[in-house]
């Protein structure tokens, strides 16, 4: 661990990743020290921080002087427009996804950060590339713009550790799966929606096609590599732009058939809609190597695990 205090501040923090990410953070570093930002009003009980500030990222001296006046050493940048979403607002997908990192850079540079933490995601691959085991160090090739804008950010992450020494660290994220927190506009989202709509509705229509498989990642397992590789010591990284996180890798129809082993009248159809195609540019698995070597990169949830906890924390929670 760091022989400073750990003061931090997390963007996005409302959001699928930002809302568990706050909670194990509280849990390590005191809510006293874990301030939570977003675009949302202050409500009473909206985060386990110590401390919620309603902050526009892209509002860079708003930023800049709260991060100097609270003495932030770490920033966990998660605010960003996803895939989905992306694709229908690119010039703003853009701004958002990538402005905000490079003020923060330049703010560490500076001397007014300690560490950054900024998500990548598998789709910086895209076309070209291995369908399967996809390498750390394959060319990316994306062709969304949330891609793209992942991409830029992964190559400004390693330009600015290498010419200036920042300690910048990133994740490509798979897609993610919680019970806690709705999803956000993501292509993989269906594995996320098809949980609720089996609790509430017994059935779901799919919008990706029944044998499209994409690495996803349960959100406990998302988190603790969050962690385990920030508290990493930087001398043990090999990579400054962005490792790769495999998790798991499984098609609709396969997620379909685990939540039939506990509900076996649910039923799936597909109806594939614009997100069928960004699926198609994505692998279908990747290979953590590296992470694992680097930095202990570890799972605890299999399909079976998963889909059993995702249900029995979904039935409390719907009251189902």
């Amino acid at each position: 661990m760091e022989n400073y205090t750990e003061k931090i501040l997390i963007t996005g923090a409302l959001g699928q990743i930002g809302t568990e990410l706050t909670t194990k953070l509280v849990e390590l570093y005191g809510a006293e020290n874990v301030i939570a930002s977003g675009i949302d009003e202050y409500k009473k009980d909206i985060t386990t921080a110590g401390r919620y500030e309603k902050i526009d990222v892209t509002q860079f001296d708003v930023l800049e002087k709260f991060i100097i006046e609270n003495n932030i050493t770490t920033v966990y940048h998660l605010a960003s427009l996803l895939s989905g979403t992306s694709e229908k607002q690119p010039l703003f997908a853009w701004k958002l996804n990538l402005e905000p990192l490079l003020h923060l850079c330049e703010l560490a540079k500076e001397g007014h950060l300690k560490k950054i933490f900024w998500p990548s995601s598998i789709a910086v691959f895209g076309k070209g590339i291995p369908k399967f085991d996809v390498g750390q160090e394959v060319v990316l090739n994306p062709t969304t713009v949330y891609g793209i804008s992942k991409l830029a950010g992964e190559k400004w992450c390693e330009y600015y550790h290498d010419k200036y020494g920042i300690d910048v660290r990133s994740i490509r994220y798979p897609g993610l799966i919680s019970w806690k927190a709705p999803a956000g506009g993501g292509t993989t989202d269906y594995a996320v929606e098809i949980f609720y709509e089996a609790v509430e509705n017994g059935k779901y229509t799919s919008f990706i096609s029944e044998n499209t498989a994409m690495p996803m990642l349960y959100m406990d397992d998302a988190i603790n590599a969050t962690i385990k590789l920030m508290q990493c010591p930087a001398d043990k990284l090999s990579v400054h732009s962005s490792y790769n996180l495999g998790g798991l890798s499984f098609t609709p129809a396969e997620l379909a058939a685990e939540i039939q082993k506990e509900m076996p009248q649910f039923q799936i159809d597909y109806a594939p809609d614009f997100r069928q195609q960004i699926a198609d540019s994505w692998p279908s698995s990747i290979d953590d190597s590296v992470a694992k070597r680097d930095w202990g990169l570890s799972y605890d949830f299999d399909i079976t695990k998963m889909t059993q906890e995702m249900l029995k924390n979904l039935k409390i929670k719907l009251r189902k």
